[in-house]
């Protein structure tokens, strides 16, 4: 059931992590980001971190098209030194009992995430595909956030880049496993090769923020394969 799904990928990966199994998804930020120190990522990154607070980010390539890291119906640019992989396929390095579970939330399927760690930060952009239907980007982008038990204060908003237009939503996540809420932010197109959710979370709201470039700079330059 896709309903919740996201929400209880969360969870499910605390489970994971303690029978020593590793996850396609690298491991939502719950827990594999927190056993990250902080203070090490800010030695780290304090100067990817200045260059957030001033909102410039350096770019690192682009990703999408056939031969990179992730092959998507869009292609959007990535902040340099974050690295791209592929998650779109089950059973890769999840449990095939579990994949299902854990590589969906919504109405979409996790397809590649964006690790911000080699610069610095906590914390990944997501991308989740799904297949092509009748349902416009502010259905599918409250399906994406609606699945996620944890997620609260949704603000929903349009937004266009290049020949795409899509819905944006800034958004409260409360971690029952971690118990604190954090701000996260995710987006939504419909493409002919049908919708895709771009969602950025991070460790906590400071490291959410400092990766606010990184987000602006795949949401402005976001285009149809």
């Amino acid at each position: 059931m896709r309903v919740g799904a996201g929400n209880t990928w969360r969870g499910l990966v605390h489970v994971a992590l303690v029978a020593g199994l590793s996850t396609g998804c690298g491991a939502a930020e719950d827990d594999s980001e927190a056993s990250v120190s902080a203070s090490a990522a800010d030695k780290a990154g304090q100067a990817d971190q200045a260059d957030s607070a001033g909102g410039s980010v350096e770019r690192g390539g682009t990703i999408g098209a056939a031969g990179s890291p992730c092959e998507l119906p869009v292609t959007f640019d990535i902040a340099a030194k974050w690295t791209a992989e592929s998650t779109s396929v089950p059973g890769k390095d999840v449990p095939e009992d579990l994949a299902d579970v854990m590589l969906l939330q919504g109405p979409v399927t996790a397809a590649c995430e964006v690790d911000a760690k080699p610069a610095g930060h906590i914390g990944f952009l997501r991308v989740w595909t799904g297949e092509p239907g009748a349902a416009d980007a502010r259905a599918v982008l409250e399906g994406f956030v609606g699945a996620d038990t944890g997620a609260s204060q949704a603000k929903y908003r349009p937004f266009e880049a290049g020949d795409l237009a899509g819905t944006e939503a800034e958004y409260r996540y409360t971690s029952e496993l971690l118990d604190e809420t954090k701000t996260e932010r995710a987006l939504a197109v419909v493409t002919p090769d049908g919708p895709v959710v771009l969602h950025l979370g991070g460790l906590d709201t400071a490291e959410h923020e400092a990766m606010l470039p990184a987000y602006e700079l795949a949401k402005r330059t976001l285009r149809a394969s």
